[in-house]
């Protein structure tokens, strides 16, 4: 039954690979683990699991295998989904999640990178964008450039095909989850590295024949999930970035940058291919905390400001008799 449910998973929900493997790992865990608590000699009957089975297993995989509540939701939302299709299959006849609770999570803020930080790693990456030799560098560059000027995530920017282009590549048709499409447009600097990187490719005959993808491999293969990562990881520590280095940073700070800019929240929403707003009211909090930081360090009142011995020779009161 889990092989139909990951068919329909694949097929009518049309949920991407990655995201189809984690909804398999989650639910076979579970199945292996119930199968085992029944001493082991049972199949997997799904009428027979309880409320009590899922709350014991939540407090399991909190308390013995130190999974982090986030972690937990994802799961629990798999094995909604799980017992949801099994019940539409008709082979299960109760609901299991009545008084099944997500765990509460702590707010963090997403990590991004301050401007000042950013904009000399831009200035890097645009340097030589015509007429550059070096294949992998050139790659690096334009990952760096589309990571940050378009919100992509990491699955996203793998996958992008060179017919993905509209005609002029002053934008990109990008397949985000659930497999749903949107339009990111393209600004002129980053299109113009998009151009030369395809005449590299195409000068040193670096594609295989039947390869569409826009990053490759120096062996004309499409670049990794994983390769990436440690591109943009490496990438960022050499730049002096502090904290987490990773793609999904780099998207994070596309949306920082756009709201402390002053766009509009929906526009910010569409460009990040959110399904719902609660998604990008986020980033507001991040722009609340860098007003919060400029407040710190520049109000009189403040700890970081001026001082009071200051405040006083300028106060209203010291200048009464002038």
């Amino acid at each position: 039954m889990i092989a139909r449910f990951i068919t329909y998973l694949e097929a009518e929900r049309r949920f991407s690979p990655l995201t189809v493997g984690n909804y398999r790992r989650d639910v076979e865990r579970f199945v292996a683990w119930w199968c085992e608590a029944q001493e082991g000699t049972r199949p997997f009957v799904p009428n027979e699991v309880s409320g009590d089975d899922l709350s014991l297993w939540v407090m399991l995989r909190g308390d013995r295998d130190k999974v982090q509540a986030a972690s937990i939701n994802r799961e629990l939302c798999s094995l909604r989904a799980f017992f949801r299709f099994l019940r539409r299959e008709g082979l299960l006849d109760k609901e299991l999640f009545t008084h099944i609770r997500s765990l509460k999570t702590p707010q963090r803020l997403p990590s991004f990178v301050p401007e000042t930080r950013m904009k000399p790693l831009v200035e890097a990456c645009m340097e030589d964008a015509v007429g550059h030799t070096d294949f992998e560098q050139e790659r690096d560059h334009l990952i760096i450039l589309l990571l940050y000027a378009c919100g992509l995530r990491l699955a996203e920017l793998v996958g992008i095909n060179r017919e993905d282009f509209a005609a002029d590549f002053h934008s990109l048709r990008i397949r985000g989850k659930g497999n749903k499409e949107r339009l990111v447009p393209i600004l002129p600097f980053v299109r113009d590295k998009i151009l030369a990187h395809l005449d590299t490719i195409l000068r040193q005959q670096i594609c295989k024949c039947e390869e569409k993808a826009l990053f490759l491999t120096i062996r004309g293969g499409r670049i990794s999930r994983s390769g990436v990562y440690r591109l943009v990881n490496r990438v960022l520590g050499e730049a002096g970035v502090q904290g987490k280095k990773s793609p999904h940073v780099l998207r994070h700070t596309f949306a920082t940058h756009l709201m402390n800019g002053g766009a509009d929240m929906r526009e910010i929403q569409e460009l990040m291919g959110h399904a719902s707003l609660q998604s990008t009211q986020v980033y507001t909090h991040n722009s609340i905390a860098q007003l919060r930081e400029v407040y710190a360090k520049a109000h009189p009142r403040s700890k970081g400001g001026v001082n009071k011995e200051k405040m006083q020779e300028v106060s209203p009161a010291n200048n009464m008799n002038l």
